[in-house]
């Protein structure tokens, strides 16, 4: 008996030294990942702006992040990527998905001193969520609005395909959102925005899953087969500007705007228009430098573009990198375009706003009468509002629901 007592003592403080140590003063934040960390889109964005943090406040960690935690990777559950974070001493668990939003609430009740941050979920702004988690979100429909636009300025064919992942409010509001610039853009260039062709297609996913999803490859050259010259992708991966690169290679013009990180272009330059993409470092920051100082309390949080500086990486939250796929005449279009909305986001009435009526959903339920504005927000059943997006806009192909 005493042997087994020491066998298992010394099994214990074998634990206790395995796991890392840090100052008493040290701030410990940890990161639940949908995907890969170098995925090239959506996860490695919120990897680098783990690694912002780290580098720009004093006394932070920032703990290697559980990746790949998915309902395609049943072998490591949400709940175990969690506690493994938290035994390593995170102080904060930021959980980057949408994904995650019912089971960072439920799990949060666990764990009453650790702050957890859902990144795209609205808990916190529903009043549903338990008092140590937010939300934040950035308004990635600008973001959207201007690949939209990018894509309708160079597009010969008239015809732009989406390739989305699965399908709810954001998602739906982003492809909305892209519209809305293409058919303003394409107007601009003097031509009919009803005669542009505006094509959506739903993998299942947020990226490829073997067996479970739609192959993101496949479904990219289906849309370029049927006409569609340029691609914006809407999935936290690169297939789309992959496929396109690849066509362009064999001789066919056409061109993609990739989606989430900043450095998206670097796949396939010549044939990028540009990329929408998240920097979550400034917000970050601050979300990790409130909860150091004890300051910190819940909310939902949106974060911006810049207008000032659309990629000042210490500002922004919401950019846009101009690509060299898009000629110097469209560059400047779409500079003019990026300006004029800049102008509303200031309360300027110059300013465009596309989310201006008239607007329809697919099934011809009004959301917005002619001149009138929809809110960005509005409790959802009480009033229309573009994040709480129900249905895909009128004359765009493709499915509302699953």
């Amino acid at each position: 008996m005493r042997k087994l007592i020491i066998v298992v003592a010394l099994l214990c403080l074998s634990a206790i030294l395995a796991l890392p140590t840090f100052a008493q003063d040290e701030f410990v934040f940890g990161m639940v990942l949908v995907g890969p960390k170098n995925d090239g889109g959506w996860s490695q964005a919120h990897f680098e702006g783990g690694v912002y943090v780290a580098e720009m406040l004093d006394g932070v960690t920032f703990l290697e992040p559980q990746e790949n935690i998915n309902a395609g990777n049943p072998d490591v559950p949400f709940d175990v990527a969690v506690s493994a974070l938290i035994d390593q001493g995170a102080q904060l668990v930021f959980t980057a998905s949408d994904e995650y939003e019912e089971d960072t609430s439920r799990i949060a009740a666990d764990y009453p001193d650790v702050t957890f941050i859902n990144v795209s979920g609205d808990d916190a702004y529903l009043g549903t969520a338990p008092a140590n988690v937010g939300n934040v979100m950035g308004t990635m429909e600008w973001g959207k609005i201007m690949a939209g636009c990018a894509a309708a300025l160079q597009t010969e064919t008239g015809s732009i395909g989406y390739l989305g992942p699965l399908i709810n409010f954001e998602t739906r509001r982003l492809v909305n959102s892209a519209y809305l610039g293409a058919r303003h853009c394409y107007e601009a260039r003097g031509m009919n925005p009803d005669d542009l062709v505006f094509t959506v297609t739903w993998i299942g996913f947020w990226f490829n899953i073997p067996g479970v999803t739609l192959d993101p490859t496949e479904e990219a050259n289906t849309l370029l087969n049927n006409g569609a010259d340029v691609l914006i992708s809407g999935i936290d991966t690169t297939e789309a500007i992959t496929v396109v690169g690849q066509r362009a290679a064999q001789g066919d013009t056409v061109w993609a705007v990739p989606y989430d990180f900043m450095g998206a272009c670097d796949i396939s330059p010549d044939v990028c228009l540009g990329v929408p993409y998240f920097h979550w470092g400034p917000v970050y920051s601050d979300l990790i430098g409130a909860a150091q100082a004890g300051t910190w309390e819940q909310d939902w949080l949106l974060t911006n573009p810049d207008w000032s500086d659309l990629n000042n990486q210490d500002t922004t939250g919401i950019g846009f990198m101009t690509g060299p796929g898009l000629t110097e005449e469209n560059a400047a279009a779409l500079e003019s375009f990026i300006a004029d909305a800049a102008a509303y986001a200031e309360e300027n009435p110059e300013g465009i706003y596309l989310w201006t009526g008239p607007l329809a959903y697919q099934d011809g339920t009004v959301l917005a009468e002619e001149g009138a504005n929809l809110p960005y927000i509005a409790p959802l059943g009480e009033a229309p509002s573009v994040w709480y997006s129900e249905q895909l806009l009128e004359g765009i192909v493709g499915a509302s629901e699953s």
